[in-house]
């Protein structure tokens, strides 16, 4: 059984705690060990964590299945790329799933909930950034319709950025 449900204060710890394992697993090998602690200590900390729920332009969602946490997404509607002419579109800052997870769909079960909530709120589109050394979750989307549009480099820490594909879906 399968059931997605917004993250609200109560789920800092979880949502920190997925967003550490979550990471490591699908980005620990792309900078040095040190470089991804720093980074996870300072991007999925629960003080940070709590500061992004009360902002009520961060969506967030955890997916369960049989009743346990599988992973968890976050978007922001209305949320343009510096290039984009439209306003009204969604960004898919993060969606992951423990690696446990991987083959029984849920990642296209939560980002097809995403793109239904997206497109329940007028959106005219979704767009993200994904590590290119990363090919699952690349041709994931690829499969979902998103096509590159670009590059970006992500700052993992002061000495190391990872490269990235900007991908775009349009409604």
């Amino acid at each position: 059984m399968t059931s997605i449900v917004r993250a609200a204060k109560k789920d800092i710890q979880l949502l920190s705690e997925l967003a550490e394992v979550t990471f490591i697993e699908s980005h620990g090998r792309s900078a040095n060990a040190k470089d991804i602690r720093i980074y996870i200590s300072e991007k999925y900390n629960e003080h940070i964590l709590k500061d992004e729920l009360s902002d009520p332009k961060n969506i967030y969602h955890i997916i369960y299945y049989n009743n346990n946490p599988a992973g968890y997404s976050k978007i922001i509607f209305d949320a343009p790329y510096a290039e984009s002419k439209i306003k009204n579109i969604t960004k898919l800052e993060r969606i992951y799933l423990l690696k446990e997870y991987y083959d029984l769909q849920l990642g296209s079960a939560l980002f097809q909930f995403n793109i239904d909530l997206s497109k329940s709120n007028n959106q005219m589109g979704m767009w993200l950034y994904v590590w290119k050394e990363n090919p699952r979750a690349v041709n994931f989307y690829k499969k979902h319709g998103f096509v590159i549009i670009g590059s970006h480099d992500y700052k993992i820490s002061e000495n190391h950025s990872n490269p990235n594909h900007q991908m775009l879906l349009n409604y």
